[in-house]
């Protein structure tokens, strides 16, 4: 019977160090592809929208990793490795958590920005605003 569980011991640590390592490379790929999009499009000379979808895939790269740390603490033995781990798992939650507000302002920006050209494109035709008859 210990066998039996030093064996499920082992499988486990296993199959969590294979996920771990295959969370942390989703992260890996989806922030060098956003940024290789982003920085394709910066020199096309398309500004729209690269700091919103640059920190868009910055932020769900900061899931994937945070999500093999949180699956690490699974196998961790020791209390300082839980700490070291809890450590790392704080930080990138408030890095999560940064960006998501760096998000919601820039999407807020662009919302005044698009407000404030469809107020001056009626300003600049006063029929635009008319109901056509």
């Amino acid at each position: 019977m210990i066998s039996f569980i030093s064996f499920l011991d082992l499988f486990l640590e296993d199959v969590v160090s294979i996920f771990t390592v295959v969370l942390e490379l989703f992260g890996i790929v989806v922030l060098v592809c956003v940024a290789v999009k982003c920085f394709v499009q910066w020199i096309r000379q398309d500004p729209v929208n690269i700091r919103l979808n640059l920190a868009q895939g910055i932020a769900l790269a900061l899931e994937f990793k945070m999500g093999g740390e949180v699956l690490r603490t699974v196998v961790v033995r020791e209390w300082s490795e839980l700490g070291i781990l809890g450590a790392i798992i704080v930080l990138r939650a408030v890095l999560t958590f940064l960006i998501h507000w760096e998000i919601r302002n820039e999407k807020k920006d662009q919302q005044e920005e698009m407000a404030l050209e469809t107020k001056k494109s009626a300003a600049g035709n006063p029929a635009a605003g008319k109901p056509s008859e």
